[in-house]
């Protein structure tokens, strides 16, 4: 008895998304933890999932690619656009203690942050508020490096006002020859920024859904909600916006370079990621798995090595 023989009629089944195929989902969390990096047919050659053996390591690995990029980019005489999240986190601290090491100045980072809270209008908190994504990317990166930091009209927000911007913003660094480095965590419902899997319901093909360059007020999962509620909120729902707005596909999806990290373990064998990274490399390119995109791109994955599983029940 599991889920798959007990779905129909369930309660459950009216929040699964729509085009999860729940057997398939389970085939890709039913493999040893040590099969986690067998190249699939449809990854990239450029791609590259990491293990990390603590949050400590995973930190610093990923602050120090984010770092290269910024420097490598430096080094070409290129502009460097960088979509950053908020969560993870962690890898700023390092990010901004390579650069200073290095004397890296980041004059030439165009810094766009993938999405913030919002109300079903698209207003967001304000950019001082503590859960704003604003106030989280200020004192994480910006603000920590100082004389070498990002310059003020380089950095950009998913505010009502701005977002609709990005496009044209991002086009125009484009035609400059500016590179797009992507930095990502994993969602519960696998979504990358806040592109959530009931949005694919939306769109007759995949060449449609890719089309979508951003969305205000997007109308989060609530096991998006459960999870930012563990994960930043101290389990506390009623503090938490039950929309967002974020960045879509058509942005997403033209990076040149993608920087992920999956971190999602707790103490007690406890986690919320190992699904999520598993069909993230296992599921196959999928509109209604966002994150099902990303092994088709270059770019290295950082992962908590607890997060392969084995993903079977505890009886301890």
């Amino acid at each position: 008895m599991n889920m798959l023989t007990t779905l129909k009629n369930s309660y459950f089944s009216e929040i699964v998304p729509k085009g999860w195929d729940m057997e398939r989902v389970a085939r890709c969390v039913s493999n040893p933890p040590e099969s986690i990096e067998e190249r699939q047919a449809f990854w990239n050659p450029g791609f590259t999932p990491v293990s990390c053996d603590s949050v400590e390591s995973f930190n610093v690995l990923m602050g120090h690619e984010i770092a290269m990029q910024i420097r490598q980019a430096r080094d070409e005489g290129r502009e460097l656009i960088l979509i950053l999240p908020v969560g993870p986190m962690g890898m700023y601290r390092w990010a901004v203690y390579f650069l200073k090491e290095w004397g890296v100045s980041c004059s030439h980072v165009h810094g766009f942050n993938m999405d913030e809270w919002a109300d079903e209008n698209g207003d967001t908190l304000a950019a001082d508020d503590p859960a704003a994504f604003t106030n989280a990317m200020l004192g994480a990166f910006y603000g920590p490096l100082g004389e070498l930091t990002v310059p003020d009209a380089q950095r950009n927000f998913a505010t009502k006002e701005n977002l609709p911007r990005y496009p044209e913003k991002l086009a125009a660094l484009r035609a400059k020859g500016a590179k797009q480095v992507m930095v990502y965590g994993i969602g519960r419902m696998c979504h990358i920024a806040f592109w959530e899997p009931h949005f694919a319901d939306e769109f007759a093909t995949v060449e449609e859904w890719k089309k979508q360059p951003y969305r205000l007020g997007a109308r989060l999962h609530p096991f998006t909600i459960e999870q930012n509620a563990i994960t930043s909120f101290r389990s506390s729902w009623p503090l938490i916006p039950c929309f967002a707005n974020t960045i879509g596909p058509a942005i997403i999806f033209a990076s040149d370079y993608c920087i992920g990290g999956a971190d999602g373990v707790f103490d007690r064998g406890m986690q919320w990621q190992g699904q999520s990274l598993w069909m993230t490399l296992r599921y196959g390119p999928d509109k209604a798995v966002t994150s099902s995109f990303i092994p088709t791109m270059p770019g290295k994955l950082f992962y908590l090595e607890g997060l392969a599983g084995p993903l079977c029940a505890d009886t301890n």
